[in-house]
């Protein structure tokens, strides 16, 4: 398997990796513009954005968008997250260069019909209120807003209703011509895919833009907070968090495996105590994610209303005997678990197309695999357990929904983190 990239004299890069077993590729354009790249007006134009490169183009109907990729039995669909806004296909080899006249076309050539906007609106508005519907969805934009108050990186990536009921094509048109220069952008494929040929395709769809200034996002500043939302609902909803290393923080893969031995997996800590030990919950996780400036240890759990002052002071309790006596068998499973789900992801051409995308936004260039086997093995306990004790420390964010009244309030938690 080879990776190769090109850059474009504009600053367009292209990077693809090629599997010589499959007879499919996945081709991509993700785009560094997501919710934090946005204005405070602006919260949810990203994801509308994603919505709308479907509705149509010049060139084609939203109907026709769908049945060029579907008629070759390919799939074509689009995510939004905080840092990244990307647009995919997945089809057999011969519709490489198919795929990516339609995903050129939906990004740079969307048409922002009137109709469509309105329709789409709905659709959107539809979709918010799902989120606000499903009580273990809705609580973790609560948590992030808590975490980052009053900053891009803590709005929720579908924005309010009542900012999504004021889009229009200025608005859209505006947020693409400030955040979707091929500065911006990365073509990437994994797959059944020849770069060279790729390049030449690539070229005269991308190559001809002008290239601009690449805006900078709003530097992220994790604070402390709580939101509690009570409500007559089944279950009680827990989540906590503490401020976690950015992508390149020489303690990244530390958190990483930090989290999954704490909460990541059947044998964690959280998972054996609370919930084999105690009962006290169904669900209950712990997981590190990461941006480019910050990033956050989240940890979940339902529970019953009378149970969830027990469950939150428990869960800190296991935090702080992280610092104590984590074990070299507990950290190696979690560097194993990781290796695994890294190694394992890599089957999937999609997968790898994702990552080398982001692997390139971040480091400039695709890191060698073993580069990231190689700083996960070197994880070891006194690193884990400095880190964890580094977290009892700090201020956690916390945020609350359903019969949650007799939860501990933030600073208990705190409190318990720090005796």
């Amino acid at each position: 398997m080879t990776i190769q990239t090109t850059t474009l004299p504009n600053g367009f890069r292209i990077v693809t990796e090629h599997m010589p077993t499959l007879e499919s590729a996945a081709v991509g354009l993700w785009v560094e513009a997501g919710a934090r790249h946005e204005r405070a007006e602006q919260n949810g134009i990203a994801h509308f954005l994603e919505h709308m490169a479907f509705k149509g183009t010049a060139r084609r109907s939203a109907l026709q968008i769908a049945e060029e990729i579907e008629d070759v039995g390919g799939y074509i669909n689009a995510y939004t997250s905080r840092e990244m806004t990307a647009f995919y296909a997945r089809v057999l080899r011969a519709d490489v260069g198919l795929a990516l006249d339609v995903l050129a076309d939906i990004v740079l050539n969307p048409a922002f019909d009137a109709r469509e906007i309105e329709v789409e609106r709905g659709v959107i508005l539809q979709e918010i209120g799902q989120s606000l519907d499903t009580p273990d969805d809705i609580i973790f934009d609560w948590l992030q807003e808590v975490a980052y108050p009053g900053q891009p990186i803590g709005r929720p990536i579908l924005g309010p209703s009542a900012a999504v009921q004021g889009f229009g094509e200025d608005d859209l048109r505006s947020f693409v011509a400030s955040h979707y220069g091929p500065g911006q952008m990365i073509l990437s494929a994994a797959g059944a895919v020849d770069h060279d040929v790729l390049v030449r395709l690539a070229e005269p769809l991308f190559g001809h833009l002008a290239a601009k200034p690449v805006a900078v996002a709003d530097v992220a500043r994790f604070q402390t907070g709580e939101r509690r939302e009570v409500k007559s609902l089944e279950q009680a909803h827990f989540t906590f968090a503490l401020e976690a290393p950015a992508y390149r923080h020489a303690d990244f893969y530390t958190s990483q495996v930090f989290s999954g031995a704490l909460g990541g997996s059947m044998s964690s800590r959280l998972f054996q105590r609370l919930r084999e030990d105690r009962g006290l919950c169904y669900t209950v996780f712990a997981q590190s994610g990461a941006y480019a400036d910050t990033g956050m240890i989240t940890i979940y759990a339902g529970t019953g209303g009378d149970q969830v002052a027990d469950l939150a002071l428990l869960t800190m309790d296991e935090v702080k005997r992280a610092a104590e006596d984590m074990s070299e068998a507990e950290v190696a499973r979690a560097r194993a678990q990781m290796k695994a789900g890294l190694l394992m992801g890599l089957e999937s051409p999609s997968a790898r197309a994702e990552r080398l995308a982001k692997l390139l936004s971040i480091w400039g260039r695709v890191p060698d695999l073993s580069e990231a086997i190689a700083r996960i093995d070197a994880v070891d306990v006194a690193g884990v357990r400095d880190h964890a004790a580094g977290l009892l420390s700090g201020n956690g964010a916390m945020a609350l929904y359903g019969p949650v009244g007799d939860a501990p309030d933030l600073s208990q938690l705190h409190a318990r983190l720090a005796a």
